[in-house]
């Protein structure tokens, strides 16, 4: 197995019980997708053998204890405003992108934006490049829905149709990354900001509880979750925070060495 530094780092996973059931009634989350045998901070050598493990042995014997309490035949309604509002709003924009006359694919701008988000919010990042990150993804933004070309028929199998829709949530995802990124000024778990670490001057490294290079958290100011809203097409997310509260392990500075 190949093991190297990747997107696959950012850290996290959705919270389950001992059955791996989500605090959503009936979703079960497997694998990775999950924070629970790795602490929601885990390195990918381990993934695939919390897959098999999931996959194998845990959710075969919890599912059935849930199917077990439910009446078959329920079907969620579909005649509520907000899904109403839902299925308009996706069916107007798979028309813009039938219409849309543009001269780049769906997979060009997939492309770019892959580049954009390796080169500015990879594993390593800093103030400068984030910005950057945050110029060039407004103004891809606006090209994407400027140029795009959708080939094929909007009601036939349309993977290039598919593939625009998903492009167009990861940029809105992308721009998000690297706005939260710049505004978490230090290091922490998978988010490494390169200006927050410890040198060998510091008096942490002197003293000998950090080493060189550990990264530089700063819980006074970023022990909480960042819960972003969303405010409207094109207006400034708004910055929801939740307070991480840790009743059994104390918060502490994660070194490698």
């Amino acid at each position: 197995m190949r093991i190297y530094p990747a997107v696959h780092y950012t850290m996290g996973g959705l919270w389950v019980d001992y059955n791996l059931m989500s605090n959503v009634s009936g979703l079960f989350v497997m694998g990775e997708a999950n924070f629970s045998d790795h602490g929601a901070n885990r390195l990918g050598a381990s993934a695939l053998m919390q897959g098999l493990a999931d996959g194998y042995f845990v959710i075969p014997a919890t599912i059935a204890g849930y199917l077990a309490t439910q009446s078959p035949g329920k079907r969620p309604k579909t005649d509520h405003a907000s899904f109403v509002q839902a299925e308009e709003n996706i069916r107007n924009m798979q028309k813009l992108f039938m219409n849309s006359k543009g001269k780049r694919t769906p997979a060009s701008f997939h492309k770019e934006l892959g580049k954009i988000m390796w080169d500015y919010c990879g594993m390593a990042r800093n103030k400068a490049g984030l910005e950057k990150a945050l110029q060039l993804l407004p103004a891809l933004r606006e090209e994407f829905w400027q140029n795009i070309n959708v080939m094929g028929q909007e009601m036939d199998w349309n993977q290039s149709l598919e593939q625009a829709g998903r492009v167009a949530d990861f940029i809105e995802l992308g721009e998000l990354l690297c706005l939260d990124a710049l505004k978490r000024e230090e290091s922490c778990g998978g988010h490494f900001r390169e200006e927050y670490q410890y040198t060998p001057d510091d008096e942490e490294t002197k003293k000998g509880l950090v080493n060189p290079g550990d990264v530089k958290r700063r819980d006074d100011e970023f022990a909480h979750v960042s819960a972003w809203e969303f405010a409207g097409v094109g207006k400034q997310p708004i910055l929801n925070k939740e307070p991480l509260i840790y009743e059994e392990v104390h918060m502490s500075t994660r070194s490698y060495k």
